[in-house]
């Protein structure tokens, strides 16, 4: 059965698919957008994997290079999982009225200690720091002797995150 079009632009999909993943770890690799079209895009992104890799940097996709793409692509994929740093700085205090990500992954935690104790409350996850919030913290910082503020400075956040691990570790 001979080799397709439609076949070949799923290829090159698939390798700028990779290529996209790992430019996002690896900065010195051009992010290549997939669209199945092994364009000027594609050939500079396999270059300069090619050169970072220690490849004969051509700018085509030999077996080699498809082999080490593929390599590259699964050990970062299949790697123990990646700390994610959301506490904006050490001097950062998130209050009553703050909204976003960092809203939610307080929220999260609180809700986590609110399953994991009977006397924490349950707090919704909702990315909206209002008065339930700020309430389910003030008890959390008595409990663990810190200021009774209702706002998360990095001492609060880092005794959210050490009790969470301890319930994620006892589990």
């Amino acid at each position: 059965m001979a080799y397709t079009n439609a076949q070949m632009r799923q290829h090159i999909y698939e390798l700028q698919t990779y290529l996209y993943a790992i430019s996002m770890i690896d900065k010195n690799i051009p992010q290549v957008i997939p669209s199945g079209v092994y364009g000027q895009d594609t050939t500079a992104a396999v270059k300069a994997f090619q050169h970072e890799y220690g490849l004969n940097a051509t700018g085509n996709t030999d077996p080699a290079t498809w082999n080490k793409i593929v390599h590259v692509y699964r050990n970062e994929v299949n790697s123990a999982p990646v700390p994610y740093n959301a506490f904006p700085s050490a001097t950062a205090v998130i209050h009553k009225g703050d909204s976003g990500q960092i809203v939610y992954i307080l929220q999260a935690m609180l809700d986590n200690i609110g399953r994991s104790f009977d006397n924490s409350p349950n707090v919704e996850v909702c990315g909206k720091y209002n008065s339930s919030t700020a309430d389910a913290i003030k008890l959390f910082q008595k409990r663990v002797g810190l200021a009774q503020t209702g706002a998360v400075n990095s001492a609060t956040w880092n005794m959210l995150v050490h009790c969470c691990e301890h319930i994620n570790n006892s589990l």
